[in-house]
């Protein structure tokens, strides 16, 4: 057995006792009993699952119980992708099988604030909200096919909003608040929704943030708007109706008095399998966010799989995954409910006011399970927290990493400074509303390895003609369909959107976006985007946001961002801007353009440096070169990674392929 020591060396192990008592252990007794499936590995498994897909799927749809939900006509209609066509005949919602589950006397959410209040809602009493919610936003005329929008943090009020829409058949998308009113009008413009659901302000790191004006900027950059329900959270009224400029009039409404003047609705609107649950937004690197459609039936069936085979979940759980409404992960913590277990919703910082306040989280809550970020797990090393040994963290049993790649050090940090469990880093997305690579829970956790392939998913890497690769880094591809991929893109009647951002390089294969590797055992590696997706905490955002508020400026000319992985597994998030004549990059430009960042588009995003140069370089037809750049600073050759003959001034390589030389230089040199 490889030392913990090593790179791919076993850090935890389940023992034969803990392997018995998975999910995952009773699924494959389920489909040897009732499929006749032998199988004596998990890899041996994965096979089955990807190669019989009818078997698998419709083995979950009954192992999980769906089958008393509703029933179907056929699995799958064919396996081309594009547009396939999953369990076609059945009739579902989603917030019904999540809201019939589980004990209804037991806590389904624990909403904790960073002032330290915390307050919990059993089920029943979520399932009361959630048709009484449904019902006002019933009255206010919103129906099947209309569109509910989210402007809130992460509290109980977002679960409530986002199922009470879904309990009409309506299709939900949210953002949080950190978000600029012009990127949320960017977005949510798309969609024509009818309601807005906004809270009027949040707490993070001490400080009260008021939004409601944010929030009348995005209602008059909503014309489709009729109604707006706020959350109050301050103690002043800000409900009255609001006139816009075209004369047209929106009614505000109090969140509180909204629920209370209604009578719960009696039942859900069962919808087809693939009728829109919600909606996702793309980072927008190539331009304005791509709106991801993803179905009621679709999400429900991965995401049982994915909570109980990978996750090992139960009723017994809790799990607190630090998470905004924008990022993918709140929508995956919801659905935790589908597995019977609870959820913790933390409206604040997750380092103040210490850099180990998320731990204490999960001690006060009695989370058993963790979701975070390797940028927090590194934030906690660089801070020398000790966390089993500051906090009682008994009932902590797992934790899920998310959102980078995570690096070796800090599985050895997490096993030292947390405990005997397992690390499990996953990898999949937005596009996906799920995970491609992640846990589990029969296998050991190896230093800088995900565990494997997911369930159901027919994950390979391949070389850039096309062939699979093992053992080496390849594009990371996906070759059978899934029931989560996106069911369209957003105002894309033809699907020529769909099949160009996903299906454009390997026809009937989707293409991921990541470098990975897979290794001969079937542990994976994922090292970074291949695109130019800006990733940070697992936060995605398209350089277009960036680019569309700096290049505003009248100092700038032009800019480029990049976000570079770095080998210790930090990210370094650059901007390279181009002056006009006359103006100089002094310490008040960068403050302008950071404060311009934060203010427009996130504060998340703002660069952690802004570098001078003397232009950008280009493609010939005009398009910036970020990924090749970004390549050059994770310290690639350029002539490995881009074709001067393809650039329209290709002297402006050198300084770039100069800066990626002087801070390998000063890595290699740092104490």
């Amino acid at each position: 057995m490889q030392s913990a020591d090593s790179p791919g060396g076993i850090l935890w192990s389940p023992d034969s006792a803990e392997r018995a008592d998975t999910t995952l252990t009773r699924f494959v007794e389920y489909v040897r009993d009732a499929r006749g499936v032998e199988v004596d590995d998990y890899e041996e498994l994965w096979q089955w699952s990807v190669t019989d897909l009818e078997g698998f799927w419709s083995s979950v749809w009954d192992f999980f119980g769906i089958d008393s939900e509703s029933d179907y006509d056929a699995v799958l209609l064919d396996d081309q992708m594009p547009g396939t066509r999953w369990f076609p005949g059945a009739r579902i919602n989603f917030a019904r099988v999540l809201l019939d589950r589980g004990d209804p006397d037991a806590v389904a959410i624990v909403a904790a604030e960073e002032s330290g209040v915390v307050r919990t809602l059993t089920r029943s009493e979520l399932r009361e909200q959630v048709l009484t919610l449904a019902a006002e936003l019933e009255a206010l005329a919103v129906g099947s096919g209309d569109v509910v929008v989210g402007y809130l943090p992460n509290t109980a009020e977002s679960v409530i909003a986002f199922l009470a829409a879904a309990t009409l058949g309506a299709t939900w998308a949210s953002v949080g608040q950190d978000y600029a009113p012009d990127a949320v009008v960017d977005r949510f413009s798309q969609l024509s929704p009818k309601v807005l659901i906004a809270a009027d302000g949040y707490i993070y790191a001490g400080r009260q943030h008021s939004r409601i004006d944010a929030v009348g900027q995005i209602a008059a950059g909503l014309p489709s708007v009729t109604d707006v329900i706020v959350v109050q959270r301050t103690s002043t009224d800000n409900t009255s109706a609001r006139t816009r400029l075209d004369g047209t009039v929106q009614a505000w409404h109090d969140w509180d008095a909204a629920i209370a003047r209604r009578e719960a609705r009696s039942g859900f609107t069962d919808v087809d399998f693939d009728h829109p649950l919600w909606v996702l937004f793309s980072s927008g690197t190539t331009g304005r966010p791509k709106g991801l459609v993803h179905g009621h039936g679709g999400i429900m069936i991965e995401t049982v799989k994915q909570m109980g085979l990978h996750w090992n979940l139960t009723p017994d759980d809790r799990v607190l995954w630090y998470t905004s409404t924008s990022w993918m992960m709140w929508n995956m913590q919801v659905a935790v409910l589908l597995s019977g277990a609870s959820i913790v919703c933390y409206n604040g910082a997750p380092t103040y006011p210490c850099t180990d306040s998320l731990w204490k989280l999960v001690a006060d809550t009695g989370a058993t399970f963790l979701g975070t970020s390797p940028g927090y797990l590194q934030t906690c090393a660089d801070a020398d927290v000790h966390p089993k040994a500051e906090h009682p963290l008994s009932r902590l049993r797992a934790i899920g990493c998310t959102g980078a790649p995570l690096s070796e050090h800090l599985y050895r940090w997490a096993h030292d400074e947390v405990g005997d469990i397992p690390l499990w880093s996953m990898s999949g997305g937005t596009d996906i509303a799920g995970a491609l690579v992640g846990a589990v829970p029969t296998r050991p956790v190896r230093v800088g390895r995900i565990s494997g392939r997911c369930l159901g998913v027919a994950v390979e890497t391949w070389d850039m003609n096309g062939n699979p690769v093992r053992g080496t880094v390849g594009d990371l591809v996906v070759t059978r369909p899934l029931p989560n991929m996106p069911v369209a893109l957003w105002n894309d009647p033809d699907g020529a959107k769909y099949h160009d951002a996903y299906f454009d390089t390997y026809p009937g294969v989707w293409r991921q976006g990541d470098w990975a590797t897979i290794y001969e055992d079937g542990t994976v590696a994922v090292h970074g985007r291949s695109d130019s997706t800006l990733n940070r905490n697992g936060v995605r955002m398209g350089s277009a946001d960036i680019y569309s508020a700096v290049e505003a400026l009248p100092e700038i000319s032009e800019a480029l961002v990049v976000g570079v992985e770095e080998a210790d597994g930090s990210y370094w998030m650059p901007l390279f801007v181009v002056l006009h004549a006359g103006h100089t990059l002094d310490e008040i430009l960068i403050g302008k353009i950071c404060s311009t960042i934060r203010d427009h588009v996130s504060p998340r995003h703002v660069p952690d440096d802004v570098l001078e140069v003397t232009g950008i370089p280009h493609t010939r037809t005009g398009k910036k070169i970020e990924v090749p750049l970004k390549r050059v600073l994770q310290g690639a050759r350029v002539e490995d990674v881009v074709n001067p003959d393809g650039i329209d001034d290709p002297s402006l390589l050198g300084f770039f392929e100069r800066l990626a030389e002087v801070r390998q230089t000063n890595y290699a040199t740092a104490p």
